[in-house]
């Protein structure tokens, strides 16, 4: 299975935003893509302004969700994540549209509440781990951003079979903040011997570098801080390879409590 991780500035104007993601629709079906990943906030997000993302967020029943259910009715599965209003809060919402339905909802557990920053201020945390879903005869998972610093939620996901996980983000832009993010996400593909995928919103603020990652912790594409694609193809017999090589999660002897 061919996936593509599109880095892009997230406008303020939502409409343009949609704009960008029917044209890489189209290119990806051109392309063979069968799911395209994008960054964290794609609503509307404004750099000089970080609680703007909160603000401009919709119903889940709004026009920007409606319009992704479309765009994914013509054969290519769409991953990212959006500021949801919901019951007078806003959550942090990862979804996946595939055939014109929401096929995946997580809500995001791990609030970005370090580096001077405090989401939880504005976003209310999200309840229950994310499970995983199939595109194809890939079983995949996906986290949000800050999520990848937490090593278990990644772990969990490849107990419940996950070949992949997709990671959605606006990392911010700070020292030595770049390396975590190149880091984490090699730790977590490493690990868990799966494959992961981390897309990065491409920005004054945040840094963009989006990146894919091989079973055995190899960086197979990336990007730097502009507008940028990358493409991989998911390879399960690679992965089994990998995991027979490496057999981690059959040889592990503890195993943490569950997530809760």
């Amino acid at each position: 299975m061919k996936i593509r991780a599109t880095q892009f500035a997230v406008h303020d104007d939502p409409q343009k935003n949609l704009s960008f993601i029917d044209s890489e629709v189209d290119a990806a079906a051109t392309d063979g893509i069968r799911m395209i990943v994008l960054p964290e906030g794609l609503i509307a997000r404004s750099p000089d302004d970080d609680n703007y993302a909160v603000r401009s967020a919709q119903q889940l029943n709004g026009p920007f969700v409606h319009k992704l259910c479309e765009l994914s009715k013509r054969g290519v599965a769409i991953a990212g994540t959006f500021h949801i209003a919901h019951e007078q809060q806003v959550l942090n919402m990862a979804l996946v549209f595939d055939h014109g339905e929401v096929i995946q909802r997580y809500d995001k557990l791990h609030l970005y509440d370090a580096f001077n920053s405090k989401e939880s201020e504005h976003v209310t945390a999200g309840t229950s781990p994310p499970s995983t879903f199939a595109i194809d005869d890939v079983e995949v998972g996906i986290i949000t951003c800050y999520d990848v610093r937490f090593p278990e939620i990644a772990r969990d996901l490849a107990l419940q079979g996950a070949d992949l996980v997709l990671v959605p983000a606006a990392w911010v832009r700070g020292p030595l903040k770049e390396d975590h993010w190149r880091s984490m996400l090699i730790a977590r593909a490493l690990e868990n011997t799966m494959y992961v995928v981390g897309c990065g919103e491409a920005s004054s603020r945040n840094i963009g570098m989006s990146v894919a990652i091989d079973p055995l912790g190899v960086i197979l594409a990336r990007t730097v801080n502009c507008v940028d694609r990358i493409d991989v193809e998911i390879d399960l017999e690679h992965l089994q390879r990998a995991r027979t090589a490496l057999p981690l999660l059959h040889n592990m002897k503890y195993r943490a409590p569950a997530l809760k």
